[in-house]
């Protein structure tokens, strides 16, 4: 595991609370509006990638998902989810992994990962990541980036800025067919606009 990289979002979560990291979103609309759509059963194999102390494994055992993983290189991050949640994180598959590092015991239905693919800025990297959900997925694939008229970087990282043709051509080529991509304007908690783009696509059979 990278080392740095780890200590780096070990302590974002120890020392900054939700209103302080510009990521935070009260309701994850889009994220939960594309997993709908996929129209899968509520037992479907569902992945949260880099998914923090995000709101959306709240929302989707709200919405009756029982069968749903989070995954975060920080275990603060994952502490801080689980504690709120309280009883109701025990019905939840907690990873703490560098998503570049994970081995997959299972494959999944919905693959979603908002703000942590970006992240990926080398070829080498990307093509790590894009190996592993060849492998892993068997439905839906979500992924949300920074769009190009986003920023060109995330607490203080590097990031890479996608478009539409770009996110369709880099997924189509590993076995990913495209169904829909759509833009966010998501505002942070201390006012400033960031701007998204998400896209949904489909495993080949």
């Amino acid at each position: 595991m990278n080392q740095e990289l780890k200590a780096h979002w070990e302590n974002i979560y120890e020392n900054k609370q939700p209103h302080e990291v510009s990521w935070t979103q009260d309701k994850p609309e889009i994220s939960l509006r594309l997993i709908h759509e996929t129209h899968a059963s509520k037992d479907a194999a569902i992945i949260d990638i880099g998914g923090g102390d995000s709101k959306l494994v709240d929302f989707l055992l709200a919405a009756g998902y029982t069968n749903i993983s989070v995954l975060d290189i920080s275990e603060a991050a994952i502490n801080r989810a689980k504690k709120r949640l309280g009883e109701k994180a025990k019905l939840v598959k907690w990873i703490v992994s560098d998503i570049l590092e994970f081995q997959p015991q299972q494959q999944y239905d919905i693959w979603h990962d908002r703000a942590a693919f970006h992240f990926q800025t080398e070829n080498k990297y990307i093509e790590t990541y894009l190996e592993h959900i060849k492998k892993s997925i068997c439905g839906n694939l979500i992924i949300g980036t920074f769009s190009t008229d986003g920023p060109l970087k995330c607490s203080g990282l590097e990031i890479k800025q996608y478009n539409e043709e770009s996110m369709s051509t880099l997924f189509n080529g590993y076995g990913f067919d495209s169904i829909h991509c759509e833009f966010e304007n998501h505002q942070t908690p201390s006012g400033n606009n960031q701007h998204f783009i998400f896209c949904m696509f489909r495993k080949n059979k």
